[in-house]
């Protein structure tokens, strides 16, 4: 059965469901892609950030967070250019470029929620709606019916069911696969950030001294 006989089978409702379909994909391939050229290996890029703020080459380090692109080193330069100010005001500056960094991870993930949450449903009603076709024509001949009478309805039924779930149950392993994904990468930068909060702090007592 080709794409669209198949969807001409569902009936009406098949259109949404493969809107939700279009939708959840592109959304899935722009956070792939956002999320990979995000991710770098924290724990080299602190090993590097620690070496260098311990001989206090403050600008290398700064650099370093221009030239590379991720959340983490935009949030680290945010709290380096900071590092002759207090505890705090390392913290406070480090906080608002969390701020903005984890809706930029977060971004769209709500929607692909939305999606994967429709599709399914959008299958059940087609169902509902394929089952009042069917009780209809049984209806309408009064009991007198065919198999082939009742065809169209359950097709209407089984189809949208069929189409709703299978949009769904995947977009959903991707959904929750880039939730994980990005509550890691937020974890890996509250540890980053509360290690360079200590080191600028050390770093600046040992210069009072």
């Amino acid at each position: 059965m080709q794409a669209f006989e198949f969807i001409q089978e569902g009936g009406i409702l098949m259109w949404p469901i493969m809107a939700c379909s279009i939708v959840g994909l592109a959304i899935a391939i722009e956070r792939f892609i956002v999320l990979r050229r995000a991710s770098i290996d924290t724990r080299e890029f602190m090993d590097t950030m620690r070496q260098i703020l311990r001989q206090h080459r403050t600008q290398e380090a700064i650099e370093i967070c221009d030239q590379t692109d991720a959340p983490v080193a935009r949030i680290l330069k945010a709290g380096i250019l900071k590092h002759n100010r207090s505890k705090e005001d390392i913290r406070e500056a480090i906080d608002d470029a969390g701020q903005l960094e984890i809706p930029r991870l977060e971004r769209y993930l709500s929607a692909l929620a939305t999606c994967a949450n429709i599709a399914p449903l959008l299958g059940l009603l087609g169902t509902v709606s394929g089952m009042i076709k069917a009780f209809a024509q049984i209806q309408n001949k009064r009991g007198q019916v065919n198999p082939s009478d009742l065809a169209e309805g359950i097709s209407n039924a089984l189809v949208t069911t069929a189409a709703g779930l299978s949009v769904a149950i995947p977009m959903l392993v991707i959904y929750n696969y880039y939730v994980t994904r990005v509550d890691n990468m937020i974890v890996e930068m509250e540890i980053s950030s509360s290690e360079l909060v200590e080191l600028l702090t050390r770093n600046r007592e040992e210069r009072e001294i």
